[in-house]
């Protein structure tokens, strides 16, 4: 879909400015001009009187043979040393889907000096290992990482392409589906699959956290989906499964080195990292004031955990932006999450609701926290987090 606007017709009566959900319409020399913030949702052209804006139908071009695609990929990022763990995350979720449509579930892996990393995940749930083990790829760089993916994709033809939301993936997955012309669904939450016409459906937050959308892509392959870490679950490890390693020479790929690595440099912070948190205790809109962040400090060092905030808490200025929880902040799956005073937006919800364990304070019996809470206590978080905590130190001896 495209839109327009047609000069000769605009007014410039600025109606479509007022009505755009989006700030994507301003005025350019008295006539309506579109931004790329667009999302063709069509009010602008309803409220135009005067018929000047105008969303038109591109003429889609066609997989002409979306049956030679088959099987489900699972891009498994390597840096460091290490494989990510989104990765033994994706290929549990990419069992689940291959079940449903009865196909293998296979794993790219990229590096060098990569050793025996391809045992752990065949444990995890690949049944074949694709492995690309070369100097060339020793350090990360997005454009000789798409270009042999891109390569790889295009040879074997997997249906569905699944990837880790992590900087690497936000960087490079992107370039691939736009080599491949194909589509990309960024920070899925869940999956399912349209067993009729073999779709993947692919849901995650919009119009920042307010609904769930699903989206699909029915016309070209593959299906293309990041996931952020700690949104799906792994499967167990299974030291007696058994798949294929396939290795990959890069002599018949093309590849375009456009850019040298010159070093990395890591981030020291001694802020706690809520992603590898067992423990987090988060605070919202109903803490009132910055300084009642405190309380949640003083339990969350008790049980040598983290402190996380709602998006509200970070807006309001009583915490920084490093201790969201969310879909605009970080996404956790500790084994004990507290939220005290939060009401659980979706855009929440959608980045903590795969703890272990839930407890959430709140005086609205109503919440929608509740509604994915182990435990709910519907109080005042001012009385029952001093009283935990003060049980707390009974219990280990500081009191």
């Amino acid at each position: 879909m495209s839109i327009k606007v047609d000069k000769e017709k605009c007014t410039g009566c600025e109606t479509c400015v007022d009505t755009c959900p989006f700030g994507a319409i301003t005025m350019v020399e008295g006539k309506a001009d579109i931004g790329d913030q667009c999302n063709l949702c069509g009010a602008c052209q309803e409220v135009c009187e005067v018929g000047a804006i105008s969303i038109e139908a591109i003429e889609k071009e066609e997989v002409q043979d979306k049956e030679a695609y088959k099987g489900i990929w699972v891009y498994g990022e390597y840096r460091k040393g290490r494989i990510a763990p989104v990765v033994y995350e994706l290929l549990g979720e990419g069992r689940r889907l291959a079940h449903k449509l009865n196909v293998d579930v296979s794993c790219i892996l990229l590096g060098y000096e990569l050793k025996d990393k391809t045992r752990d995940l065949i444990g995890y749930g690949a049944d074949k290992v694709y492995l690309v083990d070369d100097a060339i790829l020793k350090d990360f760089r997005d454009d000789v990482y798409g270009d042999v993916l891109t390569d790889l994709i295009e040879k074997h033809k997997p249906e569905i392409f699944l990837a880790g939301a992590t900087s690497i993936g936000r960087s490079l997955i992107p370039k691939v589906a736009t080599h491949l012309n194909t589509g990309l669904t960024a920070d899925c939450t869940d999956f399912d699959i349209d067993l009729e016409k073999r779709l993947l459906l692919q849901t995650r937050p919009a119009f920042g956290g307010n609904i769930m959308a699903t989206i699909v892509c029915p016309d070209r392959r593959p299906q293309m989906a990041t996931v952020r870490p700690k949104v799906m679950k792994k499967m167990a490890f299974d030291e007696n499964r058994e798949g294929e390693i396939i290795k990959v020479t890069l002599d018949s790929i093309n590849i375009k080195a456009r850019t040298r690595f010159i070093e990395s440099v890591q981030q020291v912070s001694d802020a706690p990292n809520l992603s590898e948190a067992d423990v987090i205790v988060s605070g919202g809109r109903g803490l009132k004031d910055s300084k009642n962040f405190g309380l949640l400090q003083e339990l969350a060092t008790l049980l040598n955990g983290a402190v996380g905030a709602s998006r509200g808490a970070v807006d309001a200025g009583w915490i920084p932006y490093f201790h969201q929880v969310g879909q605009t902040g970080k996404t956790v799956c500790p084994k004990l999450y507290i939220a005290c005073g939060i009401s659980g937006a979706v855009q929440h919800l959608v980045g903590m609701q795969s703890s272990e364990v839930i407890v959430a304070i709140n005086t609205d019996p109503h919440a929608r926290i509740f509604d994915v809470a182990t435990f709910g206590i519907v109080r005042d978080l001012f009385e029952v987090v001093p009283a935990l905590t003060k049980r707390i130190k009974q219990a280990i001896g500081c009191e």
